[in-house]
């Protein structure tokens, strides 16, 4: 059924007038008598009886402009919530994030959530490299991880964080002068690290092949937490981004960024580059105003 010969059927019943509906949807008469007689013809019954002047609806008419009224009122809902979505007021996200990368946006969830409240947001927590495959298939629209993303998957990436590595060990491991640690100086030194799942664990290893050593990994964790406390014991140094060094009572450990090089902890978004919606859209500008992320 043409909607807009619905359209029109359902004003002239309104204003009871050929005339009068012409006036208020800007045609002439003619298009609204050739409408209507489309959309009987569609049906396949007479909807109205001209006496003169005066319109009668039959009982197919009846039908037909109750349920016309009805039709016509859903699309207009349809364009507003349209126009809602286009406009980041309404709809839903769900965005992958891995547990390490999680704390750090709660001041984003916060201004997201007051700048567009109708928006339906669900956080999904897995390791960087899960939110990579997820991403990549489909089951994701969006997602974080730490670069490089895996390049086999071909996933759309930008950058929206970046920070330096620190070494974390029990007070007294590193030498009081010291104001950085080389990466080379993690060979003589016991590990703990985030497992091996984990994006800053594959290239913290990267790191060390390229220094010329196999590092001494006497632990590993999924939460960085215990990392710390594994390292306040004084069973390894642990590397962690320094966002969390400020997360931490560190008086009872020693506190050195990694040097030579200086390696970096970047979070970025990924995609898989066939749809970006505006509530992702709108997640990512979000993110890049709190964060003070570099546009693209």
């Amino acid at each position: 059924m043409d909607l807009r010969s619905l359209r029109y059927f359902v004003e002239t019943v309104k204003l009871n007038s050929f005339t009068l509906a012409a006036e208020s949807l800007h045609v002439t008469q003619s298009t609204i008598s050739k409408m209507v007689r489309q959309l009987e013809d569609e049906v396949g019954a007479q909807l109205l009886v001209r006496d003169g002047r005066r319109l009668t609806l039959t009982d197919t008419g009846q039908v037909v402009y109750a349920r016309g009224e009805d039709m016509l009122a859903t699309m207009r809902q349809l364009n507003l919530e349209l126009r809602d979505i286009q406009a980041a007021k309404a709809g839903s996200l769900t965005v992958g994030i891995p547990p390490m990368i999680n704390l750090l946006f709660t001041p984003v969830l916060k201004a997201f959530r007051q700048r567009y409240p109708d928006i339906v947001l669900t956080l999904h927590e897995g390791t960087g490299q899960d939110i990579e495959r997820q991403v990549a298939a489909g089951e994701l629209e969006i997602g974080m991880t730490v670069l490089p993303a895996d390049p086999a998957l071909q996933l759309e990436t930008v950058r929206i964080a970046s920070y330096p590595i620190w070494a974390l060990a029990a007070a007294g491991t590193f030498p009081g002068q010291r104001t950085s640690l080389p990466v080379k100086a993690l060979a003589k030194l016991p590990l703990v690290l985030l497992k091996d799942d984990f994006a800053l664990t594959r290239n913290l290893r990267a790191a060390f092949h390229e220094a010329g050593f196999e590092p001494q990994v006497t632990a590993q964790s999924g939460q960085w937490d215990w990392l710390v406390a594994m390292a306040s014991a004084g069973m390894g140094v642990a590397l962690v981004p320094e966002p969390f060094i400020r997360r931490l009572a560190i008086g009872r450990l020693d506190a050195l960024p990694l040097v030579e090089p200086r390696l970096q902890w970047q979070v970025a978004h990924v995609w898989n580059g066939r749809y970006l919606s505006h509530a992702a859209r709108a997640w990512l500008d979000v993110c890049r105003q709190v964060l003070r992320a570099p546009t693209p």
